[in-house]
């Protein structure tokens, strides 16, 4: 009977764990999936899908690469579409002149997400901001103007 009370405590304890351990989770998954990322108000980006304007740019994301739908860019507000391609989760991150740490919110495999930004003249730095993805291939420097 006691080996029986033993084990019944010992499971609840395991489910608690990991019960704990799944919502610490979905805390630090609703806190990291944000809109714009600190940089947006400065920055003049959105991820919002209703304020998408400027040129169209698909960006396709797989693991662990992107391409461009273009390769050449002039100043002036682009759209970019974050296509998840993979089947992992994703996002995109765009820094350069005026656009700093402008990012979408994770991505899941299958799902887009818009981010809008306007470029100056200048070198952009677009990759996946989820850790180690842009050092396993995850990254495109641009050059506008």
């Amino acid at each position: 009977m006691a080996l029986t009370a033993r084990r019944a405590r010992t499971t609840r304890t395991a489910l608690g764990v990991t019960a704990s351990a799944f919502a610490a989770a979905l805390v630090l998954a609703a806190c990291s999936s944000g809109g714009g990322g600190g940089g947006s108000a400065s920055s003049g980006a959105s991820s919002g899908a209703s304020k998408a304007s400027g040129t169209r740019v698909t960006v396709t994301e797989t693991e662990y690469g992107l391409k461009l739908s273009r390769s050449s860019f002039t100043p002036g507000t682009y759209t970019f579409v974050a296509d998840n391609k993979g089947k992992i989760t994703h996002a995109l991150s765009i820094d350069g002149p005026g656009v700093e740490d402008a990012r979408t919110k994770n991505i899941q495999g299958g799902q887009e997400a818009n981010l809008t930004v306007t470029f100056k003249k200048g070198s952009y730095d677009l990759y996946c901001p989820i850790p180690g993805h842009k050092q396993l291939g995850m990254n495109k420097n641009i050059q506008v103007g």
